[in-house]
């Protein structure tokens, strides 16, 4: 069974394309749970209008504390094997979820992270590939220093997210949180094809600008700490 879980907030101008690309991939007996973390627009309109047609969509309440949390929400209530993180205003291509579930095969497989073409609010190509952009790789030390981890393009076990809940209160990305632990429980399989359309426009939440170096180097320690604390209480 997969879940895919989606943080929404205000995402009325690209929600259906991106339910779209995403409902055409999964079975019904698979789940999408929406967590809305109080949009006052369209957005909650929009998924109702499609829950008439797809029993398998569940839209519930966010806690309205950021969308670190709002993910969080999300996540509690899934029940799948395979979990999929999945932003608002993105587009899931074709053969995304076959792909995904392949590298799966491997048990020791514990998370997938795909590469993107990352576009622009018309869903232009800016660049082919977040992974050249990025500078992509697995590795807990590398993935430490410099982030590669972008939920959109993520995919992991339900192992996996026993061992990240709850989320650290202090952690700068909870994508990059689930990254580091995924690194320290078994194999991280990245799939050097483009599986996604990152869109990037004025109202992105994440950004690619970096913090001051004495602010990343906080952040890091603490990461660390809280890396090690997990560590004593899952792998053990």
């Amino acid at each position: 069974m997969i879940s895919v879980c989606m943080a929404t907030y205000n995402g009325e101008k690209y929600l259906k394309e991106q339910l779209d690309s995403i409902l055409k991939q999964i079975k019904s007996s698979d789940e999408l749970i929406i967590s809305d973390d109080g949009s006052t627009d369209s957005t909650c309109t929009i998924i109702k209008e499609y829950q008439k047609e797809y029993k398998n969509i569940y839209l519930i309440d966010g806690p309205k504390m950021g969308v670190q949390k709002n993910f969080e929400n999300a996540l509690r209530k899934s029940k799948g094997d395979i979990i999929f993180l999945s932003d608002q205003d993105d587009i899931w291509m074709n053969n995304k979820v076959d792909v995904v579930l392949d590298a799966f095969q491997n048990p020791n497989v514990v998370l997938t992270l795909h590469d993107a073409q990352i576009v622009d609010q018309n869903g232009q190509v800016i660049e082919d590939s977040f992974f050249e952009h990025r500078g992509s790789q697995s590795g807990l030390f590398k993935n430490l220093w410099k982030n590669s981890y972008l939920g959109c393009c993520m995919a992991f076990r339900r192992s996996v997210l026993e061992c990240s809940l709850p989320f650290p209160p202090k952690i700068e990305m909870h994508d990059w949180w689930i990254g580091l632990i995924s690194e320290m429980m078994g194999k991280v399989r990245l799939i050097d094809k483009p599986l996604l359309k990152y869109r990037r426009h004025g109202e992105n939440v994440s950004s690619f600008q970096h913090h001051p170096f004495k602010k990343m180097v906080m952040n890091r320690l603490y990461f660390i700490q809280q890396l090690v604390k997990v560590r004593k209480r899952c792998l053990q």
